[in-house]
């Protein structure tokens, strides 16, 4: 099982619950291929360094987890078929990685 980070923007004129589904429909699915869900985390609305399509700002979500490699690709293509999604990125993390992540969910907790 590799460790791997997903963020991902959310299109900001969606409703709470629109948000809220949308989570919980990635979330079901990397949970339904096996996937361990490590930390997930809701950034809230922030603004964007540059447009994308035209919108200013956007919600943005945290999945930290565990899977094996060949879950990325379908999950990647959900993405890009979703017009609620305006950006993702998906990372495999390294041990020193996985360290930093532990540390800072950590200090976040503690709120430090």
């Amino acid at each position: 099982m590799n460790h791997y980070e997903t963020v991902f923007i959310l299109n900001p004129v969606l409703s709470e619950d629109q948000i809220k589904e949308t989570v919980k429909k990635y979330e079901d699915f990397l949970v339904s291929e096996g996937a361990k869900m490590v930390n997930k985390e809701d950034w809230g609305l922030k603004k964007l360094a540059y447009p994308i399509q035209h919108k200013k700002s956007g919600f943005y979500h945290m999945f930290e987890y565990e899977v094996v490699g060949p879950t990325i690709d379908p999950l990647e293509v959900m993405f890009r078929r979703d017009e609620r999604m305006m950006r993702y990125l998906t990372v495999k993390l390294d041990k020193h990685a996985i360290d930093w992540a532990k540390e800072r969910v950590k200090r976040i907790k503690t709120g430090a």
